[in-house]
């Protein structure tokens, strides 16, 4: 649950940030802005009536794959086309600095790169890339490193046809023998699973459609559990349990969940004694729990379910240790013996504490490591449960991200975890805990050279206008600053409790080494400062992601860092969202506004229980159902809020098949904001035709994307320095 919790956080907050340019042949450029027709439609509820001119662009996926598309299809991919071939003549002038930027950006990485190897099972797992070459290669070794090497799977084989491929999920079976794994070649997140005999390296002929791409194997090698979604809303809502060489119409469903708030899926415990159902709403979530070795069995519920109770847990010998924010806003650490799990025996490990939030528990034998976060600073806490002792292991920089990384064996004093910062490329570390020693096994490699002592990383606050202290962690090129205000690109995230860590870009050199400034507010809406911080930024606290973002902006133009007319925003998603909102309440702050794959429509999308992910969210943005919610969501809603007013110079992406947020809102936005908008900055838009919500599959087309975010605010750069 805990490393599932991670990737989606990783997904969300990273591939929200990518620019997504259409990789559509467009021969014809477009000289002058495209003018969406407008065809009202009255939208009702509470007695309130708005009037939405373009809600007529969405299509639903059998239309964007019709090989016959109907009118209305034709018309709206005809809008994105010519909007896309109007990014296209607008950057035209950029074209070179594109190709440089994406040389510089490819440059930097290492083609033949590797991941760390570890061990699991008798074999040691690791990841690699071949020159140029856009997909992983999934590899292991028995017994040894120096050992003969067995591929599990080769993406770049598997992606041969497809304009997009995602393979994920990857689960061998305890006997070694079988991988299973998951696929998507469309970019909906619409998983098949499929299974390879790692001995004769065949595909078997089982094959599970719709999936989340999740997966727990049994202890006996035949049977493999796994989480499928409804097909409208796309929320994961089903466990069956599939038989090793059956047809899928034969699995046995053996979860359903019956409330749409809450999303599903399945893992299994460290130990690999449990396969372990959890559940998840905003507020709330739970386990069922089966034994590996009775698959035949039925799951039983962990302790009942609560409305508002959030936990995560693992299993150690004969307990389960839990991390749980029961009369624990920040978190602490229960256990409880196997048998008698129910809440009402769980026993105080490690205290609440308000100033520490306990993000991340690591579990051993013998350890228990926490990750830990205070005054927007992650720390590792060590404890030796064996001998009632505990330190931390200490960091010296500013501002830097770190957690546990991949530690599979309980029997282990090793931790394995992972260190970056905004100047630090991201590093593994082996600790033995026991004797406290260090060993770097791997620096991402910077080709062509890095030197951190290039760069200098600050950390500040801003004060909010509500008296809040907002962190800021910032990067630049030494020597940025000797010329006064510089250009900087702010960006931010500010939702879900998802915290916008200052890990290392080497993609974010190519602005550094041009003078730029990247910064990093951590806005309510996160969990920098706690769970504190992320209740004071949703649902009827919303406002406050939006108005620290601005007060942080401020605050670096009045400390000198930069001024409005260097000032650059960027989000995506729900940081999407941000510069919607931001755009209609500050205009004026910004020279110009990233937004990617943004969350723009709010009210409209809320109200539409078949979009996915609107039910799992009525906690985090509220029911517009509910009048006092759709007061409070329509009152920053940026579709909602655009105005007759001048706005700064915008880019704005989104992906045709994007399940997260579906293309309409952002072309929505784009053609609403042409005509109420009385300046004339740029407005751009530019859609993946071919992708969903991270943008381009592969390992080096998703930097096109980042070059044309960069080139833009380069070009924005170039004009406000020729008007200075």
């Amino acid at each position: 649950m805990k490393n599932y919790m991670k990737l989606v956080g990783l997904a969300i907050i990273f591939g929200g940030m990518l620019a997504c340019q259409s990789n559509s042949d467009m021969s014809n450029n477009i000289s002058e802005a495209p003018d969406a027709p407008q065809k009202d439609s009255v939208l009702s509820i509470h007695g309130d009536t708005r009037v939405d001119p373009y809600f007529w662009m969405r299509l639903t996926d059998e239309q964007k794959q019709a090989e016959n598309p109907d009118e209305q299809t034709q018309q709206v991919l005809q809008y994105l086309e010519d909007e896309n071939a109007y990014t296209k003549t607008v950057m035209q002038d950029t074209e070179e600095l594109q190709e440089q930027l994406y040389d510089e950006i490819v440059g930097r990485i290492s083609q033949d790169d590797s991941s760390v190897p570890y061990f699991k099972n008798d074999y040691w797992y690791y990841t690699r890339y071949e020159e140029g070459k856009e997909y992983p290669i999934y590899a292991r070794k028995p017994g040894s490193l120096e050992a003969e090497e067995q591929i599990l799977l080769n993406v770049n084989e598997m992606a041969e046809g497809y304009e997009y491929y995602s393979a994920r999920g990857l689960q061998v079976s305890p006997d070694n023998k079988i991988l299973a794994f998951a696929e998507d070649t469309l970019s909906r997140r619409i998983y098949t699973i499929r299974f390879k005999d790692l001995e004769t390296g065949e595909m078997l002929s089982d094959q599970i459609p719709n999936t989340q791409g999740d997966g727990a194997w049994s202890s006996n090698n035949q049977y493999y559990f796994y989480t499928t979604k409804d097909e409208v809303t796309l929320l994961s809502n089903k466990i069956w349990r599939h038989r090793l060489g059956e047809t899928v119409d034969k699995d046995m469903l053996k979860y359903e969940e019956e409330d749409p708030s809450f999303y599903i899926g399945i893992t299994k415990s460290k130990s690999d004694e449990y396969i372990m159902i959890w559940n998840q709403s905003t507020l709330a979530n739970d386990f069922h729990l089966l034994k590996a070795d009775q698959p035949e069995g039925d799951f039983q519920r962990f302790t009942p379910r609560e409305a508002k109770h959030r936990y995560s847990l693992e299993h150690v010998d004969d307990k389960f240790l839990i991390r749980t924010d029961w009369e624990a806003p920040n978190y602490r650490i229960m256990e409880v013996p196997i048998g008698a799990t129910a809440k009402e025996n769980w026993q105080e490990v490690i205290p609440h504490r308000e100033d520490v939030f306990i993000e991340e528990m690591e579990v051993f034998q013998r350890y228990l490591v926490l990750t830990e976060k205070s005054n927007a600073l992650p720390k590792l806490r060590v404890m030796d449960l064996q001998e009632d002792k505990e330190y931390y292991i200490q960091f010296d920089e500013p501002a830097y991200v770190l957690s546990s990384a991949t530690n599979p064996e309980l029997d282990s004093e090793v931790l394995r975890y992972g260190y970056a910062s905004l100047t630090t490329p991201t590093s593994i570390y082996d600790y033995n805990m026991q004797t406290r020693e260090q060993e770097l096994k791997k620096r991402q490699e910077v080709v062509g050279g890095h030197n951190p002592e290039d760069y200098v990383s600050e950390r500040m606050f801003a004060l909010a206008r509500d008296g809040k202290q907002v962190p800021i962690s910032l990067v630049y090129k030494k020597g940025v600053r000797e010329g006064g205000p510089a250009p900087l690109l702010q960006y931010a995230y500010g939702s879900y409790g998802f915290s916008s860590d200052p890990g290392f870009n080497s993609a974010n050199l190519s602005l550094l080494d041009r003078g730029f400034i990247f910064a990093i507010a951590h806005i309510r809406g996160g969990q920098e400062m706690g769970r504190e911080w992320y209740e004071d930024g949703k649902m009827f606290n919303k406002k406050n992601t939006f108005t620290d973002y601005i007060d942080c902006a401020d605050h670096l133009i009045a400390e000198g860092y930069t001024s409005n007319e260097q000032l650059y925003g960027l989000g995506g998603s729900a940081g999407g969202l941000l510069m919607g909102a931001v755009a209609n309440m500050a205009p004026d702050r910004f020279n110009g506004l990233v937004a990617a794959v943004p969350f723009v429509d709010v009210v409209s999308t809320m109200l539409d229980e078949s979009i996915p992910l609107t039910t799992n969210e009525f906690d985090e943005w509220g029911n517009p159902k509910n009048l006092e919610s759709y007061e409070y969501m329509l009152s920053y809603s940026p579709y909602d809020n655009v105005a007759e007013q001048d706005y700064p110079n915008m880019l704005v992406t989104t992906g045709l098949f994007d399940s997260q947020v579906q293309y309409w809102e952002p072309a929505k936005w784009v053609a609403k904001l042409r005509d109420k908008k009385t300046d004339n900055n740029l407005l751009l838009m530019d859609t993946n035709m071919d992708a969903g919500h991270g943008g381009a599959s592969g390992r080096f087309r998703r930097f096109k994307e980042t070059a044309l975010r960069y080139a833009f605010l380069l070009k924005l750069e170039d004009q406000a320095s020729m008007v200075n």
